[in-house]
């Protein structure tokens, strides 16, 4: 499983300075298709995106890719309770948790 990131130019710039192969660049006319093209490809395990980007998605679709298990969408630069809730349900465990919880 390969990790992916889709968003602007300026995003995906830190992720190929990382040593990312697998960069989808988007804006916001073509950032539905984009995400949907690298949603359909059986090799990403996990798909990073731009938290502020994910506006340019029709509602529906938005709900069906956060919910998506494979690919996880993992939105960058949002809520942390986000993240949370996705690393858990991606591996059934929360790391998150402390003993007081």
């Amino acid at each position: 499983m390969e990790i992916a990131v889709v968003g602007s130019e300026e995003f995906v710039l830190g992720f190929r300075l990382a040593g990312l192969k697998r960069v989808f660049v988007a804006d916001e006319s073509n950032y539905q298709n984009v995400i949907g093209e690298a949603m359909s490809d059986a090799n990403i395990g996990i798909l990073a995106v731009d938290a502020k980007d994910l506006k340019y998605l029709q509602h529906n679709f938005r709900s069906k890719i956060l919910d998506s298990i494979q690919p996880v969408v993992v939105p960058v630069g949002g809520d942390e309770s986000d993240l949370r809730e996705k690393v858990k349900r991606a591996i059934g465990v929360d790391l998150y948790k402390t003993e007081d919880e």
